[in-house]
């Protein structure tokens, strides 16, 4: 049978990915970890030179700059030793679509020229190499996100955001892989396979659709990366790969410029997509959200917000502190979301950081999904999900002979558009939660809850993403801290009480005694929710849940290899 117009050009981009890896950076075949070798953080270690392992380990995104611009490094150093942990990354986990490291070290030779020539910086990244998700455009590169019809179509100019790192000094040295059409949670598509977790490659999914993007900051094949969000994409990949994430709300970073396979606004009348960090650590994303800021984005994309302080705005930083230190510091606790139980592990890692907070003086006040509206959330943004209909994109999936990934061919299916009279009711819908959900914030100054209601699955069983996509609904800035690992404790209880509905059913399988097992040792991560437009005090009650779980014993379980 003669092969499908995909296949042709699976192969063209794979071989073409491989040109562009010089394979002296690359684990020679009869030295790859087995498969039995489940972790592989720290596998490149055997490839770089001491000096490369301490330029991608000893370093936060702040202190690399540093190191630029006193010139302990330079930036071409920095480039490759990133460079060639993002291709050991992408040997072991198909961590990437587009490789730039050949116009990634013309573009640190720039930098150290005008480092010598002027003695300052381009900008607070002069010369970091920062990594972005396949959706964003950067002119002569394809962006498939993960379809074959897409590929081979390179983009004519830049993202606004890719425009706005490089006036800053960044050095942009690849693209990460994502799903299918970017509407799944496992980043698995039919052109660069699937990412794995570099924490367990077996057991533990990436997540999606930021999938490619965390794994590698995992890795530390970059100094931080950049996703995007429309359900979870930016916190759950976040979580499983046991890194940070922040959701901001609409229109605080520009969306210009991306490629989704989708017709032009769609998420205007569905969910809409927002753009995150993603890092290591909670500085390395309030240095992200200060340039943002800096970047007077409304200046170039008339969706994005003009406000000049919004996340450098006086006395919000400095109020948080005061209430900590008066005890007068609230933090509302969505123990679930009235739809799924929690599975112990979630439920037990919520039950310890909320002790911990107590014992630090911080009061926690349990916020009830049915009174405040928060369960009504995940019906409603599954009903935005559709309101499209999806004959767009299955066409163009469709148009090369390409089939659906399995996570989405049960999902994805061709619908009537909504009319105007259903998406006036929708939105209606809407405006009552969001109106319902206001009373909460009376009395707490952030909000607390699981990222999911089951710790990190196998690939392909990720089950309701209610605990996220209701964040992207009400507009929400959500972010995701690490607090600890599933301890051998958590396996031995059982899931009490009735059973919910459908989405109830399915997570209580991902608690049978086979799945369960694989849990050990998996990351935990809570997320932390702000006020709509208030990014600052999410990612200040970050810091918050970071500092009280670090000075009350340093997590959960083996937190500390994470």
């Amino acid at each position: 049978m003669a092969s499908a117009a995909w296949e042709a050009i699976r192969d063209r981009k794979l071989e073409e990915q491989r040109s562009r890896i010089p394979q002296e950076w690359l684990i020679p075949a009869d030295k790859l970890p087995s498969k039995e070798v489940l972790n592989v953080v720290d596998i490149p270690r055997g490839v770089l030179s001491s000096k490369e392992i301490h330029i991608t380990e000893g370093y936060n995104a702040l202190n690399l700059a540093a190191a630029i611009r006193n010139k302990e490094y330079t930036a071409v150093e920095v480039t490759i030793a990133f460079c060639k942990r993002a291709a050991i990354s992408n040997q072991l986990l198909s961590t990437l679509t587009e490789p730039l490291f050949t116009s990634a070290i013309s573009r640190a030779r720039v930098l150290d020229a005008y480092l010598a020539r002027t003695g300052n910086t381009l900008g607070p990244l002069h010369g970091l190499p920062i990594s972005i998700k396949d959706t964003f455009n950067v002119a002569d590169v394809d962006s498939t996100v993960g379809i074959s019809a897409l590929a081979c179509h390179p983009a004519s100019e830049n993202a606004s955001l890719v425009d706005l790192l490089l006036a800053a000094g960044a050095v942009i040295h690849c693209k990460t892989n994502v799903p299918q059409s970017m509407l799944a949670l496992d980043s698995v598509n039919n052109i660069f396979g699937r990412t794995l977790n570099p924490l367990d490659r077996k057991d533990w999914t990436a997540g999606g659709s930021s999938g490619g993007e965390a794994a590698l900051v995992a890795m530390r094949g970059c100094v931080m990366g950049v996703g995007t969000d429309v359900g979870g994409s930016v916190r759950i990949p976040a979580f499983v790969n046991g890194v940070v994430g922040l959701k901001p709300g609409k229109g605080r970073i520009s969306a210009k410029g991306l490629t989704t396979g989708q017709l032009d606004a769609s998420g205007k009348v569905g969910m809409e997509l927002v753009v995150g960090p993603i890092a290591r650590c909670l500085d390395d994303l309030g240095l992200f959200m200060e340039l943002v800021e800096a970047g007077r984005m409304w200046e170039k994309d008339p969706e994005v917000l003009s406000q000049e302080t919004w996340w450098t705005r006086p006395g919000e930083h400095v109020r948080m502190e005061e209430k900590l230190q008066q005890g007068k510091l609230r933090v509302g606790v969505l123990w679930d979301d009235g739809n799924v139980v929690p599975l112990p592990p979630m439920k037990n890692m919520l039950r310890s950081l909320v002790q911990k907070l107590k014992t630090r003086g911080i009061e926690t006040v349990p916020i009830d999904p049915y009174a405040s509206g928060f369960s009504k959330c995940q019906g409603l943004a599954n009903k935005f999900f559709s309101v499209e209909g999806g004959g767009h994109l299955l066409s163009l999936i469709e148009s090369t002979g390409e089939p659906l990934i399995p996570w989405l061919a049960t999902r994805l299916k061709r619908k009537q558009p909504a009319t105007i009279d259903r998406f006036r009711a929708l939105h209606a819908q809407k405006l009552g939660l969001e109106t319902q959900m206001l009373k909460v914030w009376k009395d707490v100054d952030f909000l607390l809850c699981p990222v999911a209601p089951h710790p990190v699955p196998p690939p392909d069983r990720w089950n309701a993403i209610g605990y996220t996509s209701a964040f992207v609904l009400l507009d929400y800035p959500a972010g995701v801290v690490q607090v600890g690992t599933v301890e051998a404790e958590d396996l031995k209880e059982e899931v009490k009480g009735d059973v919910r509905g459908e989405w109830d059913r399915v997570n209580r399988g991902l608690w049978d005694e086979e799945v369960r097992r694989g849990y050990a040792g998996s990351p935990l991560a809570v997320q932390v929710v702000g006020p709509k437009g208030r990014e600052r005090r999410c990612w200040e009650g970050m810091r918050v849940v970071e500092e009280v779980v670090r000075a009350e014993g340093g997590g959960r379980g083996n937190w500390a290899r994470l």
